[in-house]
């Protein structure tokens, strides 16, 4: 079904993971030296495993292990909802980091890798973990010492097509004083963007009636502060972990239209900002009883504010006339907090029992300015406004959570993880629309493992599901896609999401660490699926909104293979390939078809390869990714439009040394293909599915080659 319409050039990829898969099976030998002795679904790599790569940061270790893609990254679609989604498979020293914004894998490239003691791959389930239904765990281990410190630093500089350079940085300083230990970086993130945007457009007989071209710039910075502090007690411990953001890049256009049917050429400027700012306290408490009991609370508070301004200029020789102004201020605040207590119930099953309740809050505030007749205003830049019906909102919504969460282990190859959530919210709106509705889920959730040998580990599961909604589709908001269209409307009457999920893992990780091979199954059945709906109010005002569809499904299977080139004389080189394959189906609301959900393509093949000449000191390697296109998995279909998107296979290379002591130095290369993202967009005359084509947009945009080096070092 999904393999009929594959090409020989696409099944290249699919063709070169499978010949890996043949040649690295044929390895034989046992896994002995990083074994758990104690626990055969956990493996550990020492901190000796890595000496030879010279690593600089918990990151560089972690990239050597074979299969950790697999740990670290989940496919197939979670939303994630509170604290107990158990999304952030990266634990430091068994213990999550209690945040959004600020996580555990987030921490990885700011801890030096002399302090790291030994990372774990966790393949099992247990009350132990601060993680709930993870495929798996990586739990990064640091040194215990009473005194130990370390400093790195990195300077990066990034060269674009048009000639910038764009400067940034790291500096991040950890250890350990007795029982406390603490880590505070910082941070400038170089993100320039420099693109060339080109549009043609054709009447419905084909005829070419518009060009147009954009030299496009974002001159961005972001600024970055993280804390994380941790204090360790007799029977109890506590965490604070702190992160503040901020960027404000300015955004400019220069656009050049040639219209065809005038034969005139006109010039317009864009001046846009994007202001935003956002700081995140994250915490937690664990006391642990004599009896083997423990007591947890976790919280979260976060704010995150942005400020959208768009003025858009006709250019003429010797002036300017501003004929948009377009305003978008939006605010989110968050505060969870999430309390329970964990016991065993015999040798080999234990339960949690506790609560969780959340406060989500989100502020929008959408003006709109244009060069009409009427009063000009100073909150629309001077131009006249506009009413936009449903423009200023506030949404909030109360949520509370009972759980229990089950740990049984049945023998010593079989656990089974199962749990159960009652959840109740509120979610009101107020502002240009007063509106205010009650939810109630039941959740529950189970998660099978099978050790049928050291090396070969099956995982099934069960869970129901609720995603958590973007409230930014509450009210009216920028649309950011299409000059034709300055404003998307809002749906009040939005609901979250719900599915039932199923998934079939099967892993075997191959003789002597050569590496992992995974095939993972899922089947999600959906209900009141979230995609665009008409909220027109009127055949000579149709509008579409984000809203509940009805009813659909997703499937797929993903293979990976992650395997050392050991039988071809390169036992530090690391390939890593794997192909997903999915499909999906829903009704559209618009032509009232069936049709794949959005952004939901039939296929991606990625590839990676890493070669660490150990005796020089030296790395190179490259990643290579390319997604199915056309069909409707991505094609959306809008109530007075269609688009294809179309994406160009990604391929990057990197060149890594070190030198002059404990110096890293590293080339990158992105975009080697310098690829461009392109759309076709079909307009009609009224409704889409009448299907009276009035104009036909091509559309691509290219950023081009993008180079950097990196210096990294610690002491």
């Amino acid at each position: 079904m999904m393999m009929r319409n594959f090409t020989p050039r696409s099944l290249a990829p699919s063709l070169v993971f499978a010949v890996s898969m043949a040649i690295t099976a044929m390895a034989s030998a046992q896994i002995d030296q990083i074994e758990n002795p104690t626990d055969d679904s956990t493996i550990v790599y020492p901190a000796a495993y890595f000496a030879d790569f010279l690593p600089v940061s918990a990151n560089d270790m972690v990239s050597r292990i074979p299969g950790i893609g697999l740990a670290m990254g989940r496919r197939g679609g979670n939303s994630g909802r509170g604290l107990g989604s158990g999304e952030g498979e990266i634990l430091i020293n068994g213990q999550r980091t209690t945040g959004k914004g600020n996580t555990g894998e987030s921490l990885l490239s700011r801890i030096s890798a002399d302090q790291v003691e030994y990372i774990e791959i966790i393949r099992g389930t247990s009350e132990e973990l601060d993680v709930r239904g993870a495929g798996q765990v990586v739990n990064v281990v640091l040194l215990d010492m009473p005194s130990r410190s370390s400093t790195s630093v990195e300077l990066n500089v990034d060269y674009s097509r048009d000639g910038t350079l764009d400067p940034g940085g790291q500096l991040s300083y950890s250890g350990q004083a007795g029982d406390f230990n603490y880590l505070f970086a910082l941070e400038a993130e170089s993100n320039y963007n420099g693109r060339i945007n080109r549009e043609f457009s054709f009447d419905a007989n084909e005829n070419l009636i518009e060009a147009r071209r954009e030299d496009w710039v974002r001159d961005q910075t972001d600024y970055r502060a993280n804390m994380n502090l941790g204090y360790s007690f007799e029977k109890s411990g506590v965490q604070l972990n702190a992160l503040l953001e901020t960027r404000s890049p300015p955004n400019d256009i220069d656009r050049t239209i040639h219209d065809f049917t005038t034969n005139t050429i006109s010039h317009q400027r864009e001046a846009n900002t994007n202001d935003r700012d956002n700081w995140e306290i994250g915490g937690d408490y664990e006391y642990s009883f004599d009896s083997g009991s423990r007591y947890r609370f976790l919280f979260i508070v976060n704010d995150r504010d942005f400020l959208f301004t768009r003025e858009r200029f006709d250019v003429e020789e010797a002036s300017e006339n501003k004929n948009l102004f377009l305003s978008n201020y939006g605010r989110d605040r968050e505060r969870i907090a999430r309390t329970s207590y964990t016991f065993n119930v015999n040798d080999t099953q234990g339960l949690e029992l506790g609560f969780e309740g959340a406060q989500t809050i989100r502020d929008g505030v959408l003006r709109l300015g244009l060069d009409t007749e009427g009063m000009g205003s100073p909150e629309v830049g001077g131009l006249v406004p506009v009413s936009i019906s449903n423009s200023t909102s506030t949404v909030e919504e109360l949520r509370a959570e009972l759980f229990a969460v089950h740990n049984w282990q049945l023998n010593s190859k079989m656990s089974l993880e199962s749990s159960l959530v009652y959840e109740s919210s509120t979610i009101e709106q107020s502002g240009d629309v007063g509106n205010e509705r009650d939810f109630s889920f039941l959740r529950p959730k189970i998660d099978y493992r099978f050790d049928i040998t050291p090396s070969l580990q099956l995982r099934a599961g069960i869970e129901k599901d609720v995603s958590q909604l973007s409230f930014s589709d509450f009210s009216a908001t920028v649309d950011g896609n299409d000059e034709d269209q300055n404003t998307q409307a809002g749906n009040p009457g939005i609901a979250q999401e719900q599915s039932w999920r199923y998934e079939i893992n099967l892993e075997l990780r191959l003789p002597n660490d050569v590496g992992v091979l995974n095939s993972q199954f899922y089947y999600r059945d959906l209900e009141d699926v979230i995609d665009r709906i008409d909220v027109s109010t009127g055949l000579d005002n149709l509008q579409s909104a984000r809203g509940n569809i009805g009813d659909g499904k997703r499937y797929g299977v993903n293979l990976d293979l992650s395997a050392r080139l050991s039988f071809l004389g390169l036992p530090n080189a690391l390939l890593t390939t794997g192909l997903s394959l999915r499909d999906s189906e829903v009704l559209d609301p618009f032509t009232k078809t069936k049709r794949r959900q959005r952004n939901n393509g039939r296929w991606t093949a990625r590839s990676s390869f890493r070669h660490d000449v150990t005796g020089l000191g030296l790395s190179y390697g490259f990643s290579y990714e390319m997604n199915s296109n056309g069909g409707s998995g991505r094609t959306e279909i809008d109530i007075i439009d269609t688009e294809e998107r179309i994406f160009g296979p990604q391929l990057s290379a990197f060149l890594e040394k070190q030198a002059f002591g404990n110096f890293t130095f590293r080339f990158e290369a992105n975009n080697i293909r310098q690829n461009e993202f392109c759309r076709t967009r079909t307009r009609y005359v009224g409704a889409t599915a009448d299907g009276i084509l009035e104009e036909v947009e091509n559309y691509c945009s290219g950023g081009g080659m993008q180079l950097a080096l990196k210096m990294r070092t610690t002491f």
